[in-house]
């Protein structure tokens, strides 16, 4: 059996640790913050602490952005390691990847899976059970590879498996993400938030609950994928706009007009797994 190692337990990494150990495979892990690595040991997620990583035959990479491309164009891995990494954007660390030799086989993958909660103490094995993964596909990507990150996605429970080119993946996420995460930020900043008590439904919800990002990884996963969000932003700044023009006109007409145009898009979502 290959031995894997982790590189970052937090939620993500945590639970990838858990799950690969529950399907039988020997992981260790590792994290700046040396408690993690004693709680995934106390959970059984990991045997123990990962060191030497060039000793690995597979290694995950679940850590910020930038220090996600800093990894994959300075550490040392084993020749012929399969290196996962499972970074929010995925152009930029494609493209770190391919711009200098290296002795390892790379691939890029990104869990639609989480919580509201982070760390260590909110992983689990079971977090990926049916969840999807987006499967980062370059050119250079061979097919022994991306077997084994099917093999792999399998083993944690993952549900669909979609597979793509990085710049389709950061278009994507653009819109189902981080645009989202955005819009979700600035809607909590009304005057009024505060004193909702009462007044809230399942909307109030829905809008608040993933305002609460970790700002400084979020900022990088922002910059890495700039143009995208560029693009996706300034077209939900037009469409907010037309509601405002058409409130601020008095067009009753108009304002029916796009709540219709939005309803109807909205039945032809596809939501969750389907």
């Amino acid at each position: 059996m290959k031995e894997i190692a982790v590189i970052g337990l937090g939620i993500i990494g945590g639970s990838i640790c858990g799950a690969l150990t529950n399907a039988g495979y020997t992981v260790d892990g590792t994290d700046l913050n040396e408690a993690a690595v004693e709680i995934a040991k106390q959970k059984g997620y990991i045997r123990k602490k990962a060191e030497r990583l060039e000793s690995y035959d597979a290694v995950f990479i679940a850590v910020s952005p930038q220090a996600t491309i800093e990894l994959l164009t300075t550490e040392k891995f084993k020749d012929g390691a399969f290196v996962a990494d499972i970074c929010g954007v995925k152009q930029a660390p494609e493209r770190a990847v391919y711009s200098k030799k290296r002795n390892y086989r790379y691939i890029g993958l990104h869990p639609m899976a989480g919580k509201e909660t982070s760390g260590i103490a909110s992983a689990t094995p079971e977090l990926f059970k049916n969840a999807n993964l987006v499967i980062a596909i370059a050119e250079q990507t061979d097919e022994t590879t991306l077997k084994e990150a099917r093999a792999y996605a399998e083993a944690m429970g993952f549900g669909k498996l979609v597979e793509c080119s990085a710049r389709e993946h950061d278009q994507k996420i653009a819109l189902t993400s981080q645009l989202a995460h955005i819009v979700s930020s600035a809607y909590v900043k009304s005057d009024r938030v505060k004193n909702c008590d009462g007044f809230t439904g399942g909307s109030f919800q829905d809008m608040t609950r993933i305002a609460g990002v970790d700002e400084k990884m979020w900022t990088q996963l922002y910059f890495h994928n700039k143009d995208c969000i560029l693009e996706e932003l300034n077209g939900f700044i037009e469409h907010i706009s037309a509601y405002r023009e058409a409130l601020e006109s008095g067009d009753k007409e108009k304002l029916s007009e796009l709540l219709k145009e939005g309803r109807l898009i909205r039945e032809t979502i596809k939501r969750g797994n389907d």
